[in-house]
């Protein structure tokens, strides 16, 4: 059984608008409520409140809002859930503390179930719309449609993203992992990404290329009266410039994630800290630029669906400090060296070159590692790293075998 997402452009007429519009204020009203209900619970009387508490105090506040009873009540119902999901991720994985939701910024609602999407009319039907919503479907599924994210942009484009269970559709199994089919990979500045074997590409930088276009429009929009129409029209031409360079960040991102997964059968990154790395004030434009955060993300679920093997080494291995060819580890490395030369065995580096070749093999000893750990093996057996493959029957050679483990070792 496998989930995926697809999304798809929506073009509602205006009757239709008018109604997405109050579907995401009454799922913003009911999520500000009860964000405040529980901080409030919590402060006052150390109570806290669950989705069941919240859940059942819906009835009583449609009673006071009487417009809460013209929307999806499932839509409000998923917004108490994604408040409880947001706790528990802030609590249990220390991420940020849940915030009030505003109607500046970026609106969305679900719709768990009573969603049919129409092919052969191109429409989405949702549940309290008298009419099909009109919608580009690019991109055909198959599967049983579990949940439909409707979604505004601030420059006030509709999206509809719907999430796909195919049953019919397993998880592959994973590849086999040796060091022929493996790549290190170092996430630079200058090159977006440095290969162990070479492979390269360049950052194309699209926030600092388009940096004096933006300023300048900013500027423009800044000396406007707040609230006039000119006003208005200058906010959507800031809002357009900003879609237009996260469109181009991510259409790079997923064709880079895209090559290197189909190309590789394993492959070896770094877990960085980018939230940490933004507070050097001097880096943090270049680093949120870059989008490393998002394109490991990509790397990680394409190798989900194709089979391949995905490993990340920790955060403070000294990657392109440490020779390797003889592990002799510079201390007093900075940022400006970009090539040295070790005093061991007098090999020119290229830093992130380097890096990328230190990444892959830490990746694969670590993977060893914990192969070892989940399958002892026996007097006849080895790590499926070194298995040899010979037309269709697996044959080893142990003294061949044994000479790569200590190497990798070493």
């Amino acid at each position: 059984m496998m989930l995926k997402a697809n999304k798809y452009r929506l073009y509602p007429n205006e009757e239709q608008k008018i109604l997405l519009e109050k579907h995401f204020g009454c799922v913003r009203l009911v999520y500000n409520l009860a964000l405040e209900a529980k901080t409030l619970a919590y402060n006052g009387s150390k109570i806290s409140l669950s989705y069941n508490d919240l859940a059942s105090q819906l009835k009583d506040l449609k009673n006071d809002f009487d417009f809460l009873k013209e929307v999806n009540s499932q839509s409000l119902q998923s917004s108490l859930r994604n408040l409880d999901t947001a706790y528990q991720h802030f609590f249990k994985h220390n991420f940020g503390f849940p915030s009030f939701k505003s109607k500046h910024s970026k609106q969305s609602f679900q719709c768990p179930q009573n969603v049919e999407v129409n092919f052969s009319t191109g429409n989405i039907f949702l549940p309290k719309f008298k009419e099909p919503i009109k919608a580009i479907l690019h991109r055909k599924f198959k599967g049983v449609v579990k949940t439909v994210t409707i979604s505004k942009t601030p420059t006030g484009k509709y999206f509809a993203s719907v999430l796909v269970e195919n049953k019919q559709e397993i998880i592959p199994v994973k590849k086999t992992v040796t060091e022929n089919t493996t790549i290190g990979i170092d996430l630079g500045l200058k090159h977006f990404i440095i290969g162990s074997d070479g492979f390269k590409k360049d950052n194309p930088k699209y926030l600092r290329e388009s940096l004096v276009k933006l300023k300048w429009t900013q500027k423009r929009f800044s000396r406007k009266e707040k609230g006039s129409s000119r006003s208005k029209v200058w906010k959507n031409r800031v809002a357009n410039q900003y879609e237009k360079i996260s469109n181009q960040r991510k259409d790079f991102l997923h064709k880079v994630s895209n090559e290197i997964t189909n190309r590789y059968d394993t492959i070896c990154m770094e877990d960085l800290k980018v939230s940490n790395m933004v507070r050097n004030h001097k880096l943090a434009l270049s680093i949120s630029d870059a989008g490393w955060g998002m394109f490991v993300g990509f790397v990680k679920y394409k190798c989900e669906w194709r089979g391949k093997n995905f490993i990340q080494i920790g955060t403070f291995e000294a990657s392109s400090k440490t020779c390797s060819d003889c592990d002799f580890v510079k201390h007093d490395l900075t940022l400006n060296d970009r090539e040295w030369t070790c005093p061991c065995c007098k090999v020119l580096h290229d830093r992130d070159e380097n890096a990328g070749k230190n990444i892959k093999r830490w990746g694969l000893r670590d993977w060893l590692n914990n192969w070892r750990m989940e399958h002892p093996c026996k007097d006849a057996e080895v790590s499926p790293l070194f298995l040899l493959k010979n037309k269709g029957k697996r044959a080893v050679e142990a003294s061949k075998v044994q000479n790569v483990v200590l190497q990798m070792a070493s």
